[in-house]
């Protein structure tokens, strides 16, 4: 009886979370993923809920936790590895905290929570050319999943993100998946400091007051630890990324989705910008990024200063969704050329929604220095259909 409760409950978690969450980094109704991206990130303002409408005093450690009151909260990491014969991986682990409602309320049964916690793993092989993922849900309750803490975890079940006592700042991420045969036990230490983005962290999407997130980043992370594929062990270092936003609505009615860049320039200079793409296809007006030193002071970058343009397209066999499968990207006023290419093609996730996220490596032109880092590209339409299931 415990088990089937179990079971029903978490079928209830996952199709509740799937609804609320819908295609928050990219769904779409062909693919049978319920809810569009603005539907999601939307401007409708939540009762209760705080938004994010004027600059805040960010405050750290304290700010690397969960955040009450908001909405929608995530911790993202992404990161370009190699073993020392040159062997590259990319990875992906990120946890999505979404709360239903803005504050606790007293509740007499041990399965009551107010939020649930989501995951995405991802490992990209190169030389294996095979991109492997995994998605999990759990509710706030049991022990089975949570954010919180001093020093700071973020956890559902056995996969986690959390912070340790050494300085520089540091955190430990491990995630590994029965079905695919993946694994990482990293350790991460940041290289440069805390990057506020848009106006002094707060991240403006949309014209309407409260369309915005509190973001900030910190670009480069050295990265060491061990990927493990199937039976075999791999033992890697190279850069990681992890960006922190949280907010209550933050797309307005008229965006489809984005585009977001975070690479790593061999010159010690790092690049963020995100492209949000309205449905008739234009960049919005409130598409920005940051370019960061390498001493780690750092500017911000308006949309008319960066030049994006498709290279090409690659369509999904998964699902039909026609995505770019390269990009230029030229800022002029910093002397930035590049050519940005994915390292495999197929880097899509496909999961209660579906959005393609993968690593990447950007070519320099004109004397541009060259890098790697991570791209996601959101809200592509479903132009095939795709191949049902026997």
């Amino acid at each position: 009886m415990r088990r089937l409760l179990f079971a029903v409950g978490a079928v209830a978690l996952v199709a509740l979370a799937v609804w609320y969450l819908g295609a928050g980094r990219g769904g779409n109704r062909r693919s049978e993923y319920a809810l569009s991206i603005t539907e999601v990130l939307g401007g409708t303002a939540a009762p209760g809920f705080a938004r994010a409408d004027v600059p805040r005093r960010f405050t750290f450690p304290d700010d690397h936790g969960p955040h009450e009151g908001f909405r929608n909260e995530w911790w993202y990491f992404t990161g370009n590895l190699r073993t020392a014969d040159g062997r590259r991986f990319g990875y992906q682990l990120t946890f999505f905290r979404a709360q239903f409602l803005p504050r606790p309320v007293p509740r007499s049964s041990a399965w009551g929570s107010k939020e649930i916690i989501m995951a995405h793993f991802a490992v990209t092989d190169v030389v294996g050319k095979r991109f492997r993922y995994a998605e999990r849900f759990s509710r706030d309750a049991l022990g089975l999943a949570g954010a919180g803490g001093s020093p700071l975890t973020v956890r559902l079940e056995d996969w986690f993100a959390r912070e340790t006592d050494e300085q520089p700042w540091s955190m430990k991420l491990a995630a590994s998946d029965a079905d695919t045969g993946v694994a990482i036990e990293l350790d991460l230490a940041s290289l440069k400091p805390v990057v506020l983005n848009g106006e002094g962290g707060l991240s403006r999407k949309g014209a309407a007051p409260g369309n915005a997130s509190y973001y900030y980043s910190i670009p480069r992370m050295e990265t060491s630890g061990e990927i493990r594929i199937g039976g075999e062990n791999f033992r890697v270092s190279g850069l990681s990324w992890l960006d922190r936003e949280w907010s209550t609505s933050a797309l307005e009615a008229d965006q489809q989705g984005w585009d977001w860049f975070a690479l790593q320039l061999e010159d010690g200079r790092d690049l963020m910008f995100y492209q949000l793409r309205r449905k008739d296809g234009a960049s919005g007006p409130f598409s920005s990024g940051t370019l960061v030193e390498a001493d780690g002071r750092y500017r911000h970058l308006a949309r008319d200063e960066v030049q994006l343009e498709a290279t090409g397209w690659w369509t999904s066999p998964k699902s039909g969704a026609r995505y770019p499968a390269g990009w230029r990207m030229r800022i002029p006023s910093q002397g930035i050329d590049l050519e940005i290419t994915p390292l495999l093609a197929d880097q899509e996730l496909v999961t209660g929604f579906r959005y393609w996220e993968g690593a990447v490596v950007a070519r320099g032109r004109a004397g541009t220095a060259g890098g790697a880092g991570y791209l996601e590209m959101t809200g592509y339409p479903v132009e095939l259909s795709p191949p049902r299931p026997f």
